[in-house]
């Protein structure tokens, strides 16, 4: 009989896995929703809330993600998370950077655009210094798109 059990309850174990599969919803690549500077000198400021990978960052006022503002870095360029020295781009913007009030200023990237891929472009600082030039201070990887 309890055999039985155990054969019978392996195709409803299976069923019930399909569907929380089918159910799923994606993860977001970041939890930044907050809206974007859009003019080239706009100011602003927060606490650095999230950071995604070695140049990229969330900066908010307060808890709730939807008022965080994702922000690529201006003047760091990064290697991809899954290049090599991506992870330790991340760790090392992470130690510079997580937990900390940075003020940001919204500039052009190459293409002459603020806004790129949903972030702006920006050089923030922690304690007056460029984020870019803490990172470099550290020997952190650069060479990324």
């Amino acid at each position: 009989m309890t055999v039985g059990r155990r054969i019978l309850g392996l195709p409803f174990l299976a069923f019930g896995a399909l569907i929380l599969s089918l159910t799923a919803t994606p993860a977001r690549a970041d939890p930044c929703e907050g809206r974007l500077p859009s003019r080239a000198g706009e100011r602003f400021s927060g606490t650095v809330r999230y950071v995604g990978d070695g140049d990229g960052l969330c900066v908010g006022r307060s808890g709730d993600p939807d008022t965080w503002i994702e922000v690529r870095l201006a003047d760091f360029d990064a290697p991809e998370l899954n290049a090599p020295d991506g992870r330790r781009s991340k760790a090392l913007l992470e130690q510079v950077a997580m937990g900390q009030p940075v003020t940001c200023e919204a500039r052009r990237g190459r293409s002459g655009r603020v806004v790129v891929y949903d972030r702006v472009i920006a050089v923030c600082r922690v304690r007056g210094r460029p984020i870019g030039d803490l990172l470099r201070a550290l020997r952190a990887p650069e060479g990324g798109n």
